[in-house]
């Protein structure tokens, strides 16, 4: 099969092998990501920028070279199951010339092989139904006649039947060979026939029918003999004579006339007095099923089968206009004295037999069509549509041809990033970008009035404000991540903990899962004739400029002069590449939350299979209470060592109660986290058919509910005497929070346990987990450090100068407020100095503050008396 010249052509198609494309694809791929990992680090990009700039390359390069590689196997796949229905019209078309193209035309050669048995088949079961039903239609007229006393039993009507059976046995013998036929083995058996005698039997049997028509014959010479197949040439009159009477009116006249052609031709021409046949259907009288005879009776096999029977006698037969003055249908028959048969070979691809028609007179002769493609299915073909693979039962697309407005705006928002963020700060543009990439994906979101997307929306926009009113970059990060998390479970609406989480997977995968439809918006983009080429050109341009450019600058002192003159900032190309990595970044990340809002997936799909509960009580209260009991041990030695005190604590372990709290506060942490884990296995696996197993559920796992608070309690104690102990640091209140966090999902757990439905609580958890990260940033974590260190400095005199130092600008009016005056100077002086050249778009409240404060001391020269640790 000769690919299709419409049908563009595809990068690799030129290679003969799988393996060596295969190769071609990894090693460009590879290629790719190294150039733009290099650019990047030579350009001082980040990593974190990098990294995912990097990914997109060798996958852009990956997904440009592997197009077409596997679309024949989808054709095919496709085709096979239409193929299991009994649809053979889907056909694979492949451009590529490896092992897959070969497969694909040898698939396609097979359902054209598989389409052209099938249609035989049908024609088969069609030519013998209509070829059975002139004779039996004769023999049971006579049949009734004679029952019905109309005529009387004598040699002469016994004859008659006789001879329709034999007709009958003949036509069967024939018609069975009709697959042979049709595979080019027919053979004709040849021998001299007497026209006029041909004539008149066809006209006997035309008449049983018992139709009121005159039927006339005339052949010129009237003993013109004729060298051909007797029975074939009778399937041909009478199918043409039987056509005539069907659809000639009562009283009307069917005239059959045979003469002699210059070139040792004979023609019979059939005239009658019907309707005729309109020119626009004139031709495909002669094809199967063409004419639609059902008006009359017939199957429109008739005429097509004559055309065949012509045809194998080297002839052809074609519908004339009527004569001037006249109405009714004319046919015309063709055939040589001396046939010349075409030899017994037909066309392997299933097409259609090549007409011969020696005059070329009226309308070709048609043989047997092709069947047509019919993508939608037929009647008994019907269309089915290919399975659905798991990502596309899991996230199908529907209803999404094309996406230009979150495409352009994704763009949009990625230049305006590329112009704010890169040599700034956090501050008001960092918010400014936030702002709009959240209100683009809400606007775009299909679940955007639901009440949840409206609590995730306000507590995204005070997570997002931290950026602006806070210094520290680990608080924005946090803030950023929690609010993902947020935008994700609304797009998605998500309810449930493994399709929250799915759900946030689903952000990172968008990014492959909308390539088709950045194709299809892409390709329907591309469509206006002046957009792309001049984006195209304009982007060549500069290529061409930067690289001429600069090898020629670098080549020419002369010419690099004139470069460094109308470009004298060096940094302008790093510059210039780190904001097209912020702009490709931030636009790619945006447009993934774009297709995530308009085409979420069914996370809710996403789950763990239904829990079998256990049958008995016992095997999911033995190890529960086990754990109970432990809890239970552990709160006694907690209530001994509270009071016993710390000598109690220092006679039984030889620690210090300092140490003594630091050593098990991770472990205790770790312990409700397991807690947690261990309600939701136990109601999981524990039964709940009766109201006894139910109430044991309760106080079981309320019981280790109450007792995992008190774990928690004593966890927020040992943190607290050990700060006092060792001081404060953020690490250490974010420990505190995140337990403290733990402390009201127990809480909620225990709320959810009284109606033993939880299905709000992942949401929940979410939602408070994330305005206690507001509180916090809010609260300023730096500056409430500090003022406890500040504290335990004022009662104790220790003091840890260098940790201090490291708070950032949110603890500096703090530090400066609440130490002396030559020791706050030593933890300014440690400092970074604040930054006070931020434009209106990298303003933050946290570092105006921090500038404000300094001014009222002398950060100067290091004092002589500063210490990295004071009173240690």
């Amino acid at each position: 099969m000769t690919p299709d010249p419409l049908r563009p052509r595809r990068p690799l198609d030129g290679v003969a092998s799988i393996k060596i494309k295969i190769g071609l694809l990894v090693a460009l791929s590879i290629i790719a990501a190294v150039v733009v990992l290099q650019v990047g680090i030579r350009a001082g990009v980040p990593g974190w920028l990098t990294l995912p700039a990097t990914l997109a390359a060798a996958l852009g390069v990956t997904q440009w070279l592997a197009r077409g590689m596997t679309s024949p196997l989808r054709e095919m796949t496709d085709a096979a199951g239409r193929m299991a229905t009994g649809d053979y019209s889907t056909r694979v078309v492949a451009t590529s010339a490896d092992e897959v193209g070969a497969l694909a035309r040898a698939f396609t050669t097979m359902a054209a092989d598989l389409a052209s048995a099938e249609q035989q088949r049908r024609q088969l079961i069609a030519t013998v139904s209509h070829e059975l039903r002139t004779p039996l239609a004769a023999q049971r007229a006579l049949l009734e006649n004679l029952v019905d006393g109309v005529v009387k039993p004598n040699d002469a009507i016994l004859q008659s039947a006789l001879t329709q059976s034999e007709r009958l046995s003949a036509l069967v013998t024939d018609l069975l060979d009709v697959s042979r036929v049709d595979g080019g083995a027919a053979e004709l058996q040849l021998a001299p026939v007497r026209v006029a005698d041909l004539l008149d039997q066809a006209c006997r049997e035309a008449t049983l029918g018992g139709r009121p028509i005159q039927l006339t014959t005339s052949v010129e010479p009237p003993d013109l003999m004729v060298t051909a197949d007797a029975a074939r040439l009778a399937q041909v009159v009478t199918n043409l004579l039987d056509n005539a009477v069907r659809h000639s009116p009562s009283d009307g006249t069917v005239h059959l006339g045979v003469a002699t052609t210059e070139g040792d031709l004979w023609s019979l021409e059939v005239t009658d007095e019907g309707p005729g046949i309109p020119i626009e259907q004139a031709q495909r009288v002669f094809t199967r099923f063409g004419m639609g005879d059902d008006s009359s009776g017939g199957t429109g096999l008739g005429l097509a089968i004559a055309s065949w029977i012509a045809q194998l006698h080297g002839g052809s037969i074609a519908a004339l206009p009527p004569d001037p003055g006249s109405t009714g249908a004319r046919m015309l028959v063709l055939l040589p004295r001396t046939p010349h048969p075409p030899p017994a070979s037909g066309p392997s691809d299933g097409s259609p037999p090549a007409s011969t028609n020696p005059k070329e007179i009226a309308v070709t002769a048609a043989g047997y069509p092709y069947p047509a493609a019919h993508p939608e299915g037929t009647a008994d073909q019907p269309a089915t549509r290919p399975s659905q693979s798991s990502v596309d039962r899991w996230w199908p697309e529907q209803g999404l041809p094309t996406a230009p407005l979150p495409v352009y705006a994704s763009l949009a928002i990625g230049a305006l990033a590329a112009v704010v963020l890169p040599e700034r700060n956090l501050g008001l543009g960092t918010l400014l970008v936030l702002l709009v990439s959240g209100v683009l994906v809400l606007a775009l979101s299909l679940h955007r009035r639901r009440p949840w997307t409206g609590i995730a929306a306000t507590l995204c926009l005070g997570l997002g404000s931290l950026v602006i009113l806070r210094d520290a970059e680990w608080l924005a990060v946090l803030a950023v991540l929690a609010a993902g998390l947020l935008v994700t479970t609304s797009v998605t609406d998500a309810k449930r903990l493994l399709p929250i989480c799915a759900g946030g997977v689903a952000w990172v995968l968008s990014g492959i899962r909308g390539l088709p439809l950045l194709g299809r918006t892409v390709a329907a983009t591309s469509s206006h004739r002046m957009l792309w080429p001049m984006l195209r050109t304009a982007a060549i341009s500069l290529v061409a400029l930067v690289v001429f450019g600069g090898l020629f600058a670098s080549g020419d002192a002369v010419f690099g002069s004139w470069v460094s003159t109308v470009l004298p900032d060096v940094r302008l190309a790093d510059s210039l590449v780190l904001r097209v990595f912020v702009w490709f970044v931030v636009g790619g990340v945006v447009l993934a939350a774009c297709y995530l809002a308009i085409n979420p997936p069914l996370v809710e799909k996403v789950s763990l299979t239904a829990g079998q509960p256990v049958r008995r009580a016992w095997e999911w209260l033995v190890p529960v209470g086990v754990v109970v009991a432990v809890f239970l041990a552990f709160v006694t030695a907690q209530a001994s060592a509270m009071w016993g005190g710390h000598e109690f604590v220092r006679n039984t372990t030889g620690l210090s109660y300092a140490d003594y709290v630091h050593q098990g506060f991770a472990q205790l942490t770790i312990a409700t986290a397991l807690t947690l884990a261990t309600i939701g296995l136990t109601v999981r696996k524990a039964p709940r058919a009766t109201a006894q197993d139910r109430l044991l559920l309760r106080l079981t796992l309320g019981s280790l509910s109450v007792l995992t608070l008190v774990v928690v309690a004593s966890a927020l104690n040992r943190m607290s005497v050990y700060q006092q102990a060792y001081g404060f640091t953020v690490l250490r209140v974010l420990v505190d929070a995140f337990e403290v966090w733990l402390g009201l999902l127990v809480v909620l757990v225990m709320v959810a346990g009284v109606k033993l439905s939880g299905w709000w609580l992942p949401r929940a958890a979410l939602a408070s987990g994330a305005a206690l990260l507001l509180i916090i940033g809010v609260a300023n974590p730096e500056a409430w450090v500090a003022e406890q260190n500040i504290a335990r400095y004022v009662e104790s005199g220790k003091l840890d100068v260098a940790y201090l130092a490291t708070l950032g600008a949110d603890a500096t009016p703090a530090v400066i407020e609440g130490l002396p005056r030559e020791i706050a100077r030593c933890v300014v002086a440690f400092q970074p100095a604040p930054e006070t050249t931020d434009d209106w778009l990298g303003w933050n409240l946290g570092r105006v503050r921090a500038a404000e404060s300094v001014t009222v001391i002398d950060r100067g020269s290091l004092p002589g008396n500063c210490s990295p640790q004071l009173g240690q």
